[in-house]
């Protein structure tokens, strides 16, 4: 029986095998050698074409079955580990090379076709969507430390301010107004904790004067904590407070 196919249809004599192959619905790791050559041959007989090219390449192909069904006729050959050599081996892992290429190739076809519906959009959300900031996670930010272990040492430090007050003196009718200029503590504070690298938080806030000032000191240390120019660390629930500048780390 003919075989009536296109040149067209197949981009080399691999593309033509491997479509024999799927038609008769034989197993790829053990081709009919003798019945595929036979069908590649009328196909090499129907071919019409004047590119040189083109045919030594199916001719080449023509000439390796024809080598390899040869070979299948004589004794099989046993390589160094004692095992008989197929003398279809080579060609099929060319085979599924090939075939893995070609899936390969239409499924990034594909994709293209796929990616050729895709639009782009100028972006058009409102300012206010814009310019929302995503809400700061303080369990996160905090780390190990507890809000409670926090409180506690804010506690501790509230009560030796309160201990500093000269009992007679702050009975004098005398109020002062409290200021903190938060640039310059910021700058205090950032600079206090990078010229020591490592200190105790406690260490920290005994260097502020008033209340208000540990109060701001609090809230720089979060601040600084929030941009990651800090990190806090506690080994358990009782221990010290640690502050470790992140610019000392990068460098090591």
């Amino acid at each position: 029986m003919a075989l009536t196919v296109k040149l067209q249809v197949f981009e080399g004599p691999l593309d033509l095998l491997l479509h024999l192959i799927e038609k008769n619905k034989v197993d790829i790791y053990d081709i009919p050698i003798v019945e595929i050559t036979e069908q590649y041959l009328q196909y090499i007989r129907q071919m019409e074409t004047e590119d040189m090219n083109v045919m030594s390449e199916f001719l080449l192909m023509a000439a390796t079955l024809l080598d390899i069904k040869c070979r299948m006729l004589l004794p099989a050959e046993v390589n160094e580990d004692g095992e008989e050599e197929d003398p279809r081996a080579e060609l099929v892992q060319k085979l599924l090379e090939y075939k893995m290429y070609k899936y390969m190739s239409l499924e990034l076809k594909d994709r293209q076709t796929d990616a050729r519906k895709n639009l782009f959009k100028i972006m058009t959300l409102p300012q206010e969507v814009q310019e929302y900031k995503t809400p700061i996670d303080y369990e996160q930010l905090i780390g190990e430390s507890t809000l409670q272990q926090l409180h506690e040492l804010f506690k501790t430090m509230m009560k030796r301010q309160a201990d500093k007050i000269d009992p007679i003196r702050s009975t004098f009718s005398q109020v002062e107004k409290d200021e903190v200029d938060m640039e310059q503590k910021m700058a205090y504070v950032e600079g206090f904790i990078h010229s020591r690298r490592k200190l105790a938080f406690i260490d920290l806030l005994e260097q502020q004067k008033n209340k208000m000032e540990i109060i701001v000191t609090f809230l720089i240390v979060l601040e600084l904590m929030k941009m990651g120019k800090i990190q806090i660390h506690q080994e358990d629930t009782y221990s010290e407070i640690t502050i470790v500048s992140n610019e000392v780390r990068a460098a090591g």
